[in-house]
């Protein structure tokens, strides 16, 4: 084989430069866009994952409120019967009252106004120690049922001191017409 001269090797390396040249741009070129295509791609991820994540930030308001509430309250509405919450809520606040030593008198069960949400209201008559009558107020909260004291009279007895007559009004919401409302800033 015949050795190449000065300028036939200084022709095959511009030429080989060149070809180099050419390969590093169009591949280059090539790479370039598809790095761009998935950066833009990337981008586009991102904000979509924010803005889920700013359109959930009510809900979770509403969880975490939520929580508290069924933690503080220790009710479980999903645990409800429809048909026996209004006998399982008077069972409770004897129960509770029996506890505290709180005579319970007549409980009167009145029938429910479906435009206040609510399943019944009851009146509830009773007898107690001061003390006593105190903390059975105090836990009505906390029963576990959705109920709220709608009206309270206190009379003391002249004849025994310390002992207070109770009058109490409760009334017993529904659940399943509460649920429909909306969300805040829909």
């Amino acid at each position: 084989m015949a050795s190449l001269t000065d300028r036939e090797k200084r022709t095959v390396r511009l030429a080989a430069v060149a070809i180099s040249v050419y390969l590093v741009l169009f591949f280059g070129v090539r790479a370039w866009k598809q790095l761009e295509a998935r950066r833009a791609e990337y981008q586009d991820l991102q904000m979509s994952a924010e803005r889920l994540r700013r359109d959930l930030r009510p809900y979770e308001n509403r969880i975490l409120l939520t929580q508290k509430l069924r933690e503080t309250l220790r009710m479980k509405p999903r645990g409800f019967s429809r048909s026996s919450l209004v006998a399982e809520t008077s069972a409770a606040l004897q129960r509770e009252a029996l506890n505290l030593k709180v005579q319970l008198g007549q409980v009167r069960e009145t029938a429910a106004r479906p435009s206040a949400k609510e399943l019944a209201s009851m009146q509830i008559e009773g007898i107690g120690p001061v003390p006593a009558v105190a903390a059975f107020l105090s836990r009505l909260e906390a029963l576990g049922y959705p109920l709220i004291v709608d009206a309270i009279q206190l009379s003391g007895d002249p004849a025994k001191p310390g002992i207070v007559k109770l009058n109490i009004s409760v009334v017993i919401l529904d659940f399943d017409a509460w649920t429909t409302a909306e969300v805040p800033g829909a």
